[in-house]
């Protein structure tokens, strides 16, 4: 099975406060030629190219950062679910910064700016990565699994003991629903119990009731939601936007239960293990000779 690759039709650009650095930056999405994939490309560092794959990884835990050579970009996953939604595989994001601006907290922001700038397709397909066996990941109470299925399915389930969250489920259909509408408004949350602890770990220095939903004990302290089970959405962004560093279209059924960013790199990396070991299989390497 094979798509079309698809770049952006011109420059479009965004700026705004990293979530968890607190420093301002600017992101530029640029056209890029096919087979070129997906790559950050630190504009204030000499233009060092770092690849949106899973092999880039460098943290997980608060948000997905990929890197290289001791530079790194952070909360790519907001920005990267948009991507894959439009279904580009060629693309330069220019930054020149740290970390991706987190806007409004969701991905739409970055669905209006890849609306502006049109998407192309280019004159090459790339392989859809087709799940034919499922693939489980289980860590005490988080669980991750994908099973075959002819297009892209996520079903999410959390569970946080907190009366403005409690159990939430959703199912997105790819093929079917629209991630524009249905997804892509679900703002990033946080606890204000948390913040304190956080910011002496360095980490949301940029966090605040414009860029996220914020509870205290009781409840939603900047509502409305935009959604009745917004938390639940915002999961199933995050992992299409960490299911991007694949670094092709994946086609299963996924369902995760309370997982997040951490279990979501190690289900890519398995995914990706299985899928290199089926080709191994299929296309097996010419024996070496040995020497004595």
């Amino acid at each position: 099975m094979f798509v079309q690759r698809k770049t952006v039709n011109t420059k479009v650009s965004i700026s705004g406060i990293g979530l968890h650095s607190g420093i301002y930056t600017k992101v530029e999405l640029r056209p890029a030629s096919a087979g070129s994939g997906i790559t950050f490309v630190r504009a204030d560092l000499d233009g060092l190219r770092i690849p949106a794959l899973q092999a880039s990884i460098t943290a997980f835990d608060y948000a997905t950062t990929v890197g290289r050579d001791d530079v790194s970009v952070g909360t790519v996953e907001h920005l990267l679910s948009a991507v894959v939604a439009f279904g580009i595989t060629d693309l330069d994001i220019q930054i020149d910064g740290p970390e991706v601006p987190i806007v409004d907290g969701s991905a739409l922001p970055f669905v209006h700016l890849i609306d502006a700038a049109g998407v192309r397709p280019l004159a090459v397909e790339v392989p859809v990565l087709r799940i034919k066996h499922p693939i489980e990941l289980v860590e005490g109470q988080k669980s991750i699994r994908v099973t075959p299925s002819n297009r892209l399915v996520i079903k999410y389930r959390i569970d946080f003991d907190h009366p403005a969250i409690g159990r939430q489920s959703v199912h997105f259909d790819f093929a079917h629903e629209s991630f524009a509408k249905k997804i892509a408004g679900a703002r990033t949350f946080g606890f204000v119990r948390d913040v304190e602890q956080l910011r002496a770990a360095g980490l949301a220095r940029g966090g605040s009731v414009d860029n996220a939903i914020v509870l205290d004990d009781r409840g939603v302290i900047n509502g409305p939601l935009r959604y009745r089970d917004e938390f639940a959405r915002h999961k199933v962004l995050d992992l299409i936007g960490d299911l991007a560093l694949i670094g092709r279209p994946i086609v299963g059924e996924i369902t995760a239960n309370r997982a997040g960013h951490a279990l979501h790199s190690r289900f890519v990396e398995k995914i990706i293990a299985a899928a290199e070991a089926e080709d191994e299989q299929r296309h097996p390497a010419m024996a070496q000779p040995s020497f004595a």
